[in-house]
């Protein structure tokens, strides 16, 4: 059938829209996509062999800045 995916879609609930954003760029960062990296957090969290937590990009200047401020 036409358009229909490989893999059923996922949904997930309660994820404000500025932090899937700020995720979407942050996985832009370290070479990848939202649904990769989750995958590879969700292999590791539920311990499955060989997998090992993702690396988390470097921050951008602003993200420091902000984490920073009183």
């Amino acid at each position: 059938m036409a358009n229909q995916h490989k893999h059923p879609v996922r949904g997930l609930r309660g994820i404000p829209t500025d932090l899937w954003d700020e995720f979407e760029q942050a996985t832009g960062r370290a070479g990848t996509d939202r649904s990769a990296a989750l995958r590879a957090y969700m292999e590791w969290y539920a311990g499955r062999p060989g997998a090992e937590l993702p690396d988390r990009p470097p921050a951008q200047a602003a993200d420091r800045a902000a984490d920073s401020a009183p």
